[in-house]
C-alpha cells in the first residue's frame, strides 16, 4: 500500500512537471502566418529573427489571405504582418467583427496597391481605371493578378462582377506573383499591352518602367489612388498574453525603404535570403531596430538591445 502510494505520488509529480513544462514552452512560442508576397516575407523573417535571438521560440506558415485570417481566428497563428488596407477590408472586417482577430498597429505606412500599366500603355492614352475598357481589344479584355484568394483579386473580380468602370466584359487572370511580373514583363520587351496589380513597396517599381492607374475609390482599391497602410493583426489576447513581444510589435515600423532596397537585391542577387535582404539594410540603419527594440526584454528579462545586437554582429 506505502509503495503504491509513493508510486501515485511519484506520477502525479511527473504529469504535473509536464504540464508547467508545457505551459513555460507555450508561452514563449510565437506563430506568425504570412502571405507569398516578398514584402511581407521579409517583415515576417525580419520580426522572426530578432524574436528568437531574444529567446522566443518565433515559427511561420505561408498560407492565402483568408486561411491566414482563419489561423488567426481559429487559434492556429498569434500574429500576421501583412493587412493591407483598405484592400482587404472585405476580408478582415469579418474577423474583426467577431472578436477573434484584431488589428494592432501599423507595420507599414503610406504604401500603394492599385492597377497600373507599363509606361507606354500609359503614354498611349491608358491613363485611368475609365481608359482600360476603351482599349479593350488592346488589352485582350484581360487584367493580370496574382493568386487566387488575394484582396487584390477580389477587388478586380468586384470591378468585373458589377460592371465598373465598364469592365464587365473584362476576366482576371489569376497567378504566382513571380509568374505575372514575369508575363509583364515580357509583354514589354514587345510593347505590347497589360493591365496588372501593382504595388509599392516592390522591386516592380525600380525594374519595370511603369505607371499606376487613377481612378481608384472607395469601392476599389481606396481612395487617393490606392494609397495603403498595412496593419499588423493578431489572434485576439495575444497582447496580454505576450506583453513583451506586443511591445516590439507595436514599434516595429518597417520602412518602405528597407523593403524597395531588400526586394532589389533579391531580385538582383540569386542565392540571397529574404532574411539576408533585410539583415544587410538593417545593419546599415542601426537607429531603425534599435527604435524597434525600445522597452523590450529577453525572455529572461534582460534589455533587448544588447543581446539583439551580439546575435546581429554573427550574422
Amino acid at each position: 500500500m506505502k509503495k503504491q502510494t509513493v508510486r501515485i505520488v511519484m506520477l502525479m509529480i511527473i504529469l504535473l512537471t509536464g504540464v508547467f513544462s508545457s505551459a513555460a514552452t507555450a508561452k514563449d512560442k510565437v506563430r506568425f502566418a504570412h502571405v507569398p508576397w516578398s514584402c511581407v516575407t521579409i517583415k515576417t523573417e525580419v520580426a522572426i529573427h530578432i524574436i528568437d535571438a531574444l529567446g522566443y521560440d518565433a515559427t511561420t506558415n505561408l498560407l492565402s489571405v483568408p486561411i491566414a485570417y482563419n489561423a488567426l481566428a481559429n487559434n492556429e497563428a498569434d500574429v500576421f504582418l501583412g493587412n493591407w488596407m483598405p484592400t482587404m477590408e472585405s476580408i478582415a472586417r469579418p474577423h474583426f467583427e467577431s472578436g477573434r482577430v484584431e488589428s494592432f498597429s501599423p507595420v507599414m505606412e503610406n504604401a500603394k496597391y492599385t492597377l497600373a500599366v507599363p509606361s507606354y500603355v500609359y503614354e498611349g492614352g491608358l491613363q485611368h481605371f475609365e481608359d482600360i475598357a476603351k482599349y479593350g481589344d488592346r488589352l485582350g479584355y484581360k487584367i493580370h493578378g496574382i493568386e487566387e484568394g488575394n484582396d487584390g483579386n477580389e477587388v478586380v473580380e468586384y470591378m468585373i462582377e458589377n460592371d465598373l468602370f465598364g469592365l464587365g466584359d473584362f476576366e482576371l487572370v489569376p497567378s504566382s506573383e513571380a509568374a505575372m511580373l514575369s508575363q509583364v514583363r515580357s509583354y514589354a520587351r514587345n510593347e505590347e499591352w497589360i493591365v496588372f496589380l501593382g504595388w509599392s513597396p516592390h522591386w516592380m517599381n525600380y525594374v519595370i518602367d511603369m505607371e499606376y492607374l487613377a481612378g481608384s475609390d472607395e469601392r476599389t482599391f481606396g481612395e487617393n489612388d490606392g494609397t495603403a497602410d498595412v496593419f499588423i493583426n493578431i489572434r485576439a489576447g495575444f497582447d496580454k498574453e505576450q506583453p513583451n513581444v506586443a511591445r516590439f510589435l507595436e514599434n516595429y515600423k518597417v520602412p518602405i525603404d528597407m523593403i524597395n532596397v531588400a526586394m532589389t537585391m533579391l531580385h538582383e542577387q540569386s542565392g540571397v535570403s529574404d532574411l539576408e535582404a533585410g539583415l544587410a539594410w538593417m545593419k546599415d540603419n542601426p537607429d531603425v531596430y534599435r527604435g524597434w527594440l525600445e522597452g523590450v526584454e529577453t525572455v529572461d528579462g534582460r534589455p533587448a538591445l544588447d543581446v539583439y545586437e551580439a546575435a546581429l554582429k554573427d550574422m
